[in-house]
């Protein structure tokens, strides 16, 4: 169930004592940055203000993520489970949201493959406006999108010249040259891999 103002009031409080479990998801990523609780003043506030806002047990108050070290929560969506019992929050952070510097407090797991696309996407954009001699890829951007298209055609070729020899490391390794190169040219167009994906889910659905 999508979670506003006035579906609130259906989620099923008195479970937890006016208390919710509240996951904390990046809606880029995909990836789960942390969990705190939220009552309802703390939900009423998140909805209200765009700042993902949670009830602490040990202050026994609301508190706003970010509020002394900036790194706030700027709330996308909230769903609530089938039971109504706990949240889902998807968000785009500022910053780390660990208070260990790190940018998720599962920081020690494993990230998915599908995470650590997106996880890589957002590096390479920001290297778009980086020094050329600082990264491969801040240079590759300098050249323009000419270049970065000739790579992709040059690493597309290579990646089927791979698969037509039944050469399947080097298959692996061009078809990860040939995605990374992807990447840079939609960034550089100004595009990202969601907007390719969204293509994919049209045509899926259809």
């Amino acid at each position: 169930m999508k979670i506003t103002n006035e579906t609130s009031a259906q989620l099923a409080w008195e479970k937890m004592q006016n208390l919710l479990p509240a996951v904390i998801q990046d809606a880029h990523s995909g990836r789960v940055l942390m969990q705190g609780y939220m009552n309802q003043e703390a939900l009423a506030q998140t909805l209200d203000t765009g700042k993902v806002t949670f009830f602490s047990r040990s202050k026994q108050r609301l508190w706003m993520k970010g509020e002394t070290s900036g790194n706030t929560l700027d709330l996308v969506d909230i769903s609530a489970d089938c039971d109504q019992d706990s949240l889902l929050i998807l968000v785009h952070p500022n910053g780390p949201t660990c208070h260990t510097g790190a940018s998720t407090c599962w920081f020690n797991s494993d990230v998915p493959n599908m995470t650590f696309f997106a996880e890589l996407e957002q590096t390479l954009a920001e290297r778009k406006e980086a020094d050329p001699s600082t990264s491969y890829t801040a240079e590759l951007y300098s050249k323009g999108i000419k270049r970065i298209a000739q790579k992709v055609g040059e690493e597309g070729v290579e990646t089927a010249l791979a698969a037509v020899v039944q050469d399947l490391d080097e298959l692996k390794n061009e078809s990860a040259d040939l995605l990374y190169h992807l990447i840079v040219l939609l960034q550089a167009s100004n595009l990202s891999l969601n907007d390719a994906i969204a293509v994919l889910k049209a045509r899926h659905n259809k």
